[in-house]
């Protein structure tokens, strides 16, 4: 409709359209509006006429329109209005300039819909944009027919040198390059035909060699007619991931090897139920994985160590300890825990390493054995057997109990050690030890004291015949033969018996006294026993200063010689001489031997004091027979300690080398006890001296326990009948008869026999009349020193030449 220059259309035909119209002047000035104005804007004609009506529009509106009116040329655009209630609206402004007038009509339509629509779909588009542009993942959007590209972010589009306008209309070839195209290709054609999404990972490698990992997912856009019209593309750096994954799996790797590998059991463990554990301790417990995954720790722990365990697991402390475990079998098992904390898989564990300890126990149960036992025979020792001695003696103390002590020393072991080597001897060590633990009861205590010494504890000996009866099966116990390397082999024991609390209150004192005991039953000839005598005690001590005397006195040679004369009994001729010691004491004067020789067989002071009397002996042969007694031998007693010596027969050799002596002027005495103690060496010693010529005579014949067996395989070229049955003669019948049957006896064997303690002419006849060849006693003579018994022979001489004519 055109408005001519001077007409203007009632308000009544612009209320009839439909649109919103105004007439505005060049300033903006509102000439005329219709009713669509007011109903849109809810402004009054009157208040939208002039310039009230520009509260209607926005300010940025307001000067666009005012801005198109200025120019005075028809326009087209778009007003933001402004409603009274505080909405607003969009609508299409038209203007046509009536020049003829000065005016412009504008012609409105409300767009506030559409304008909205649009804004909302740019507002979400932007802020996709934003997102797309934002997120840690390439994104781009190509169509399915033409695979072009019609959406990337800005990720996208810089991994491959482009933005995301440059990179808009290139095809997926072209974007990604051939060789990656036909990689992903087959993805895409099973992304169209499944119209399903697609994913697929991809390992990279950088220029700058470095390894990438990404992962693509094709997304297809699906239109209402079912058929995909486009597709997202989505590139994920997944590098991160992998390669913590990766990590983690190298990590269980390790860990699954250093389990699989460690000797020791690995159990890990969460609130105090297991999680997982390595085969070890499956092999360790009897149980097999499955069997222990999900139950508690404390189900496998010994039952009176759960509460020790499930402290430190609620704790929570990382520390060792020592424990025990429970086999299936239900066999105890002491261990060590080790336990640590650590994360594991994201999760917070216990680890506890299990350390089977039953080694390190055995082996401290065996230091603290061998430091409480005799290695050689497995009994307690002498610091073992003192503890339990001064356990017993202070309960003892409180309950007025008695106990035995009892000590055993074997006679001469030193000759086994020496004569059949330190293997045999422990061996027979080992014998007599089990022995004397067979005798006893559970109660009783055997110790080893030390080399072939003993130690028996009898709790509660109350009565003495009760601590005898030991002893006597002891004595009989440990004298049995032991088969030595195929050789019947025995040693007996002295003992000694100490009572407590009678014979000492303190563990040394107790001992020392069943030492002096043992030392007593030694002197008594030994394979004996022997109580505590406190009388004893004054001797031991006696002997303890002879002790030191004869030492002095083998230092000052105050032993000396004297010699009785040996004769035949027939006639009366001198046929020998037995050396006979004394020693001329500086106080007490000259000492028979019976006052000295047991202190010095005791002490060990018989080897060097023995040696004198073989060389001073031989010394005073030596000078007879340069005074013309060629025929007169001397006769030497052995001590058991001299004879049993490694080197005798060669001490022996050089005692007559150096002195000048023929062997058969020297006569060896040794008693029927050191005969029978070890017969292969007792031969075999005694063919070395009948090899060196000398004569060997048996002493105190019948006092002991010759075996006749025996007696005739050893070289012995005389028996002495002993003096306890000659003092008798001729009036006991039983002594009359013992000397009649070793006389018969002796000549029976070829053996010279000797009677010696002849004291009576009565002794004298009886048995010259009974055809004993020898005679020694003091009805013949006294002692006498060398130079005497020289002059006594010469005197003889004649007598004894006519009794033999």
């Amino acid at each position: 409709m055109a408005i001519g220059q001077d007409h203007y259309i009632e308000d009544a035909v612009w209320d009839v359209l439909p649109s919103i119209v105004l007439v505005l002047a060049a300033d903006g000035t509102a000439l005329q509006v219709n009713r669509s104005f007011t109903e849109f804007t809810k402004l009054s004609r009157d208040e939208a006429l002039g310039q009230g009506w520009f509260s209607a529009l926005a300010a940025a509106s307001r000067a666009e329109l005012l801005h198109e009116l200025g120019r005075r040329r028809d326009f087209s655009i778009q007003l933001r209005v402004l409603h009274a209630d505080g909405s607003s609206g969009w609508v299409d402004c038209a203007g046509q300039w009536q020049r003829d007038v000065d005016r412009c009509v504008c012609v409105m339509h409300d767009v506030s819909r559409g304008k909205l629509a649009e804004m909302t779909a740019r507002a979400k588009a932007e802020q996709f944009r934003l997102l797309a542009d934002n997120v840690p993942v390439l994104i781009a959007y190509y169509e399915a027919s033409g695979f072009r590209c019609l959406f990337a972010n800005k990720q996208y589009a810089r991994a491959f040198g482009r933005d995301e306008r440059s990179i808009l209309g290139l095809t997926f070839a072209e974007v990604i390059g051939d060789e990656a195209t036909r990689e992903i290709q087959p993805h895409v054609e099973r992304m169209l035909k499944e119209r399903a999404p697609v994913n697929y990972e991809r390992e990279l490698l950088t220029s700058d060699g470095d390894t990438r990992f990404i992962e693509v997912n094709l997304l297809p856009h699906i239109g209402a007619d079912g058929q995909a019209q486009a597709a997202f593309v989505m590139v994920s750096d997944i590098t991160k991931h992998r390669m913590a994954e990766r990590a983690v799996r190298e990590s269980e790797e390790r860990l699954a090897k250093f389990m699989q590998a460690s000797v020791e059991g690995i159990v890990f463990h969460k609130g105090g139920f297991i999680t997982d554990a390595n085969p070890p301790i499956c092999e360790l417990i009897g149980y097999t994985l499955q069997e222990m995954l999900g139950r508690k720790t404390v189900d496998f722990v010994a039952p009176d160590e759960v509460a020790k365990v499930t402290a430190v697991i609620v704790s929570g402390q990382e520390t060792a300890y020592e424990s025990a475990v429970l086999h299936k079998d239900g066999s105890r098992i002491p261990v060590e825990f080790i336990v640590r904390t650590m994360m594991y898989n994201d999760e917070r564990l216990r680890m506890t390493i299990v350390r089977d300890i039953r080694d390190r126990h055995a082996a401290q149960a065996r230091i603290h054995h061998l430091a409480h036992h005799d290695a050689l025979t497995g009994l307690p020792n002498r610091r073992s057997f003192i503890e339990h001695l001064e356990h017993l003696m202070g309960s003892g103390r409180a309950s007025d109990a008695q106990l035995a002590l009892l000590f055993i020393d074997l006679d001469h072991f030193k000759r086994v050690n020496d004569s059949l080597g330190h293997l045999v001897g422990d061996t027979l060590l080992q014998v007599v030890a089990k022995r004397i633990t067979a005798c006893m009861r559970t109660t009783d205590m055997v110790a080893r004291f030390g080399g072939d010494e003993f130690m028996v504890l009898l709790p509660g000996a109350a009565h003495r015949r009760d601590v005898e009866e030991v002893a006597q099966k002891l004595l009989h116990a440990i004298e049995a033969p032991v088969d030595a390397e195929g050789r019947p082999l025995s040693v007996t024991p002295s003992v000694g018996i100490a009572m407590f609390p009678e014979h000492g209150t303190t563990p040394t004192e107790l001992i020392q006294h069943a030492d002096t005991a043992m030392y007593r039953a030694k002197a008594r000839g030994r394979a004996n026993y022997q109580f505590f005598d406190p009388a004893n005690a004054d001797a031991a001590y006696a002997a303890l200063v002879m002790e030191g005397q004869l030492g002095e006195a083998i230092k000052r040679n105050e032993f000396v010689l004297h010699f009785q004369p040996q004769v035949r009994a027939i006639d009366g001729a001198v046929v020998g001489a037995e050396a006979l010691i004394r020693w001329r004491h500086p106080e007490q004067g000259l000492l028979p031997p019976d006052d000295f020789i047991p202190v010095a067989e005791q002490r060990r002071l018989m080897l060097p004091i023995g040696h004198w009397v073989l060389r001073e002996a031989a010394l005073c042969a030596r000078r007879w027979q340069c005074a013309g007694l060629a025929g007169v031998p001397v006769a030497v007693n052995l001590s058991t300690l001299q004879f049993q010596a490694t080197d005798f027969v060669e001490t022996v050799a050089d005692v007559l080398r150096e002195v000048g002596l023929p062997g058969h002027l020297l006569e060896l005495e040794l008693t029927e006890r050191m005969l029978m103690d070890d017969l292969p060496y007792v031969k075999a010693t005694l063919a070395r001296l009948k090899a060196l010529g000398i004569r060997i005579a048996v002493d105190d014949f019948g006092t002991g326990y010759t075996s006749l067996g025996h007696l005739k395989e050893l070289p012995i070229d005389k028996m002495k009948i002993d003096r306890s049955f000659v003092h008798d003669l001729p009036a006991r019948r039983d002594s009359a008869a013992i000397a009649k049957a070793i006389i018969q006896m002796a000549r029976s064997l070829g053996i010279t026999v000797i009677a010696e303690g002849v004291e009576t002419e009565a002794q004298r006849r009886f048995l010259a009349d009974q055809e004993c060849d020898e005679l020694q006693g003091n009805a013949i003579s006294e002692p006498m020193d060398g130079d005497a018994l020289r002059a006594w022979i010469a005197a003889c001489a004649p007598r004894s030449l006519a009794l033999h004519s």
